[in-house]
């Protein structure tokens, strides 16, 4: 497996556990996950399989652990920003921000490499995917 591969996998694992932590995962959400494990060529991956499929659920703490476990010690830029960008797309899928989920992008926050410009282009990115999927 590619490095690629593995970033991609472990993004999904991520978005997933993310899609879990209000406690259920809504239609919007499903198709957005089903979307994008397409994108990567995962949807039939043995690992990404049951969990793609509701056949086990994910439980918070999974989640974050999975969200260190990407980031590690000092996530790039780039890392960040695209764990931003995909976990908000997948919050705002729904047109509902549960409690939850804006915790876990507040906790996301604590992770951020110290560049406020590059902040201010996340926060843009964000505001647009939210606008698109308020208006669609």
């Amino acid at each position: 497996m590619t490095e690629s591969t593995n970033d991609s996998k472990q993004l999904l694992k991520i978005l997933i556990g993310a899609a879990w932590i209000d406690g259920k995962i809504q239609p919007q959400e499903r198709e957005y996950l089903q979307k994008t494990a397409e994108k990567h060529q995962l949807a039939d991956d043995p690992e990404i399989r049951p969990f793609l499929y509701q056949l086990r659920t994910v439980k918070a703490e999974e989640c974050y652990q999975w969200l260190e476990q990407y980031l590690g010690n000092h996530p790039s830029q780039q890392e960040y920003e695209n764990l931003i960008e995909a976990i908000s797309g997948l919050i705002y899928s729904d047109g509902d921000v549960a409690s939850e989920e804006a915790k876990l992008l507040t906790q996301l926050q604590e992770y951020q490499p110290n560049n406020h410009s590059a902040l201010n282009n996340v926060l843009k990115t964000v505001q647009k995917l939210y606008q698109r999927y308020v208006t669609s």
